[in-house]
């Protein structure tokens, strides 16, 4: 009986209607507290995976995963193309010529990127073609000097499909008649929108008419591998690069977008930080609960050790009372977290319906809804965390509860 003593008295003390209403009221208030924290933290955190997601899948699925390039250029760049997609993480390879240069339309200049593409190849490492708001990548074709631009470069430059810009490149031709700077006019023949700031420093065009421009030759500039996994791009280029020898290199995405990611990382630690203070505090608040609950309780306290309950035991009594209370706020914390998490964005567009406004402008940021992605590993992480602050914070009233002499008690009862 005594060995059971702590729970059975410890979830009496939580069900049994108290004669301070003011102890029921902080004990209430922790427990809101708690799911309150947990709730907001659960959402939070699934809002920010969310958006991390939109974002690798934007931006890193216009990007290569990894890059190979060979001194002087890829002649025989099918063949490398081939040997390389038989490789287990390499789930397509494509051909390219980067170009920097300088777009001039009507006295507007606007610095950019032109990726030489080959557009059969281009949908194996890039999702540009579920993006297109105009025209395609198939009416790139060689020799007609076609150019598609991005939606914000366009934007920028004043032109749309039809229109002609001049590219300039940061090399010079030198003729009979001086040096002068090397252009090349083009057609704009489509505008892709992926809602990032590639957007507005990223331009397509084909990769025969780019090698004409960069004087390569046959040569392509390298090949851009897609990857199974992202995160393993170091690892997998390191490996490709000591398989095919001296000669070539690799650059992965983490050399031109890994800080982006970094951050977003970074500030989703810190925000998690920040919110598991509110769960703190909630925990916490069980201290005074407990503290007065002890204080209310000394009489029964010292009638439980005369009879021949331990200080362990009466610490037990109070250490389940106050994981009973955090247990509860937390449990009902982890399921409105959950709802809310997987139905955020069904919210948040009929409170856009019921009041006629619009949380996120598409003309502002890159998507006009709020994204959330649930990880189950964030809400194990969130529970136990609340847990042990749970735990920490009935030490102490618990500790005081079995110092309770009952000598002292009982002499003035």
């Amino acid at each position: 009986m005594l060995d059971r003593l702590p729970f059975l008295l410890g979830l009496r003390y939580v069900r049994a209607k108290r004669r301070n209403h003011f102890i029921s009221f902080i004990s209430l208030t922790s427990m809101l507290g708690l799911t309150l924290g947990v709730a907001v933290l659960i959402l939070v955190l699934s809002v920010m995976n969310g958006f991390d997601q939109e974002l690798r899948t934007r931006i890193l699925g216009m990007v290569p995963h990894t890059k190979i390039e060979a001194r002087g250029g890829l002649v025989e760049w099918q063949a490398l193309a081939e040997r390389l997609a038989q490789r287990e993480r390499v789930i397509g390879a494509a051909p390219y010529v980067e170009q920097q240069g300088m777009f001039s339309v009507g006295g507007r200049n606007q610095g950019a990127m032109v990726n030489g593409v080959h557009p059969e190849w281009e949908g194996r490492v890039s999702i540009i073609d579920e993006h297109m708001r105009e025209g395609s990548l198939d009416e790139l074709q060689p020799g007609e000097w076609n150019i598609v631009l991005g939606s914000l470069l366009a934007r920028q430059l004043g032109v749309g499909v039809g229109d002609r810009v001049t590219l300039l490149v940061p090399e010079a031709s030198i003729t009979p008649a001086g040096v002068f700077p090397r252009l090349k006019r083009f057609t704009v023949s489509g505008i892709f929108s992926v809602g990032a700031d590639l957007d507005a420093s990223l331009a397509y065009a084909n990769i025969e008419d780019m090698q004409t421009l960069a004087r390569l030759g046959e040569a392509v500039e390298g090949l851009r591998l897609e990857l199974d996994d992202l995160f393993v791009a170091g690892d997998e280029t390191r490996a490709i690069i000591d398989e095919l020898g001296g000669g070539y290199r690799g650059l992965d995405w983490t050399y031109s977008h890994g800080n982006l990611f970094q951050a977003i990382q970074m500030e989703k630690r810190m925000i998690g930080l920040l919110l598991t203070v509110i769960i703190a505090v909630a925990a916490f608040n069980i201290v005074s609960t407990l503290v007065m609950v002890v204080t209310d309780k000394h009489a029964d306290i010292a009638i439980l050790r005369t009879i021949g309950a331990t200080p362990a035991s009466i610490m037990g009594i109070f250490i389940v009372q106050g994981l009973a209370i955090g247990l509860i706020g937390i449990l009902i914390g982890v399921v409105a977290g959950v709802l809310l998490a997987l139905g955020i964005a069904d919210i948040i567009g009929w409170f856009e319906t019921l009041f006629g406004i619009q949380f996120l402008d598409a003309g502002v940021y890159f998507i006009s809804y709020l994204p959330s992605r649930l990880i189950w590993s964030d809400v194990i992480n969130i529970v136990a965390a609340a847990l042990v602050l749970t735990f920490l914070s009935t030490l102490y009233p618990a500790w005081k509860a079995s110092r309770v002499q009952p000598a002292e008690v009982l002499r003035y009862e």
